[in-house]
């Protein structure tokens, strides 16, 4: 497991009131500002092998993932990288300590943003490290094929996870704190997005639209 905290974060003020959908700097700086002095940012992540594949599920350094969607993308890949990015727990303290309701939506949607700008950094660095042209993500709990309780076996492959990042999960199997994803980055000629094979209407976090094509493709049973 290796860290990584070559992270830079510049926000650009009128893309995050684009992003957040609200148009007021003079409530919208303040949260940025404080967002980025008390986050925490970090992310670790390894190298791992695929060694057999079923039908559904896919071994991964001794793991065993069942999904038949992750089973799919990771057909023909010799190598994959769980990770784990969070920005650490003091900017949902500073959340859970305002009084005003948009204020806190504000700088949750803040750390949101945060997240994916860190999540491509990390994608980046990958790249570089390893000789990559292209990668593409999945992450549990994503998709019904792929459930959150596979989380757990993430971890197992990353190591102490908890030690090293300070990141935990609960009974419930969420990370703790909650600004963290995980997933495995991989090597893809064709950018894979989960929200292609979800049907779920007004999401804010959708990458990409609902794909009824690729639902088949993959054998999937999302309806709408």
């Amino acid at each position: 497991m290796e860290i990584f905290d070559k992270i830079h974060i510049d926000l650009q003020l009128d893309r995050v009131q684009k992003q957040v959908r609200f148009n007021n700097p003079d409530k919208v700086q303040p949260l940025v500002d404080r967002a980025l002095q008390v986050m925490d940012p970090k992310a670790v992540y390894s190298s791992e092998y695929p060694e057999s594949m079923q039908e559904a599920s896919v071994r991964i350094s001794g793991q065993e993932f069942q999904s038949g969607v992750l089973r799919k993308n990771l057909d023909g890949v010799g190598r994959v990288f769980p990770f784990v990015i969070t920005l650490g727990p003091a900017l949902e303290e500073e959340e859970s300590g305002l009084e005003d309701l948009l204020d806190r939506y504000l700088l949750d949607k803040i750390g949101d943003l945060i997240l994916r700008r860190i999540s491509r950094q990390l994608q980046e660095h990958l790249q570089t490290r390893f000789g990559i042209t292209k990668l593409s993500s999945m992450s549990p709990g994503s998709l019904p094929d792929w459930p959150i309780y596979e989380q757990e076996k993430l971890f197992a492959l990353l190591g102490d996870v908890p030690g090293r990042l300070g990141v935990r999960l609960n009974e419930s199997l969420l990370m703790i704190p909650r600004k963290s994803i995980s997933g495995f980055y991989f090597p893809t000629e064709i950018s894979f997005f989960s929200c292609q094979l979800c049907p779920r209407k007004n999401c804010e976090s959708r990458k990409a639209p609902y794909d009824a094509a690729k639902v088949e493709e993959y054998g999937t049973a999302e309806s709408r």
